[in-house]
């Protein structure tokens, strides 16, 4: 499942490619087609990120709801005038004008909703990192009375949102933090500097389109060690190392199974 970086990229992308510009909007395979054909001929106004959901305004105030979950994929493509290719039938939306076209599959949700149901959804989701004026206090009232790990609350889109397994694990490698610590245990100051870091992090992920969490001194060049070889790319500290050894200390990373998720740390760099 994408991680919240990757969906403020999306964001990103469809503003970028047809934001303030009349769109075409159709549903080939079908189970999209009768809010697409709402839709056709519309602005696309702008759009809108919050953790794992993405939401694209139109002209008076409908919303596309897309929630990627486990499968879903968006392909871009650009045509500069020529003619757009023909969708396969696997296409839940296509939204395109003369210049570019976009297709999504699979996801887990593509709806036309209102504003107040758009509201609902934000209203349900915890801060998230890469929106301006979110509130980590909002998060930190949860887990600072909370008895569950801190690895489980950093999943749980409703504590804080975008937040996945890869920025999970390697927030909390990078502040030496013990993944089965309960949220209650956390000092006020460790989830700030949690908080700043998924931050900082998260925001070079939407830069890079990729996920990157070593520090400078950690990387390949700087220690003299192979590059990361890995389908997702970037260069991690834990995150699919398990049975490796820690870059820092060499101790084994470990891997368990968390709340359905693989779970990875080092034991020693992450003591209790």
């Amino acid at each position: 499942m994408p991680e919240g970086h990757t969906i403020h990229r999306l964001a990103a992308d469809h503003r970028e490619r047809f934001g303030g510009r009349s769109v075409r909007v159709t549903s080939p395979q079908g189970r999209f087609a009768d809010s697409a054909a709402l839709l056709d001929g519309a602005v696309l106004e702008t759009t809108e990120a919050h953790g794992k959901h993405l939401f694209l305004a139109f002209e008076d105030r409908e919303w596309i709801h897309i929630h990627l979950g486990l499968f879903g994929k968006v392909t871009f493509g650009d045509t500069t005038g020529a003619p757009t290719p023909p969708p396969t039938d696997t296409v839940r939306l296509r939204i395109a004008h003369a210049d570019a076209y976009v297709d999504l599959r699979g996801p887990t949700t593509c709806a036309l909703i209102t504003d107040a149901e758009k509201r609902a959804i934000h209203d349900r989701l915890g801060p998230d990192p890469l929106r301006e004026g979110d509130d980590p206090a909002k998060a930190w009232r949860r887990i600072s009375t909370s008895r569950t790990t801190i690895a489980a609350l950093l999943m749980d889109q409703k504590v804080i949102a975008g937040v996945g397994n890869v920025y999970r694990a390697e927030v909390l490698f990078r502040h030496g933090i013990d993944p089965y610590r309960a949220g209650r245990n956390l000092t006020a100051a460790e989830w700030d500097a949690i908080w700043t870091d998924l931050t900082l992090l998260m925001r070079e992920g939407v830069r890079l389109n990729r996920i990157d969490t070593v520090r400078p001194e950690h990387t390949p060049e700087a220690m003299g060690r192979p590059p990361r070889v890995d389908d997702h790319g970037g260069e991690v500290y834990v995150y699919r190392r398990a049975t490796m050894p820690c870059h820092l200390c060499a101790t084994e990373i470990r891997t368990a199974d968390l709340a359905s998720r693989n779970l990875f740390w080092c034991p020693t760099c992450q003591a209790p």
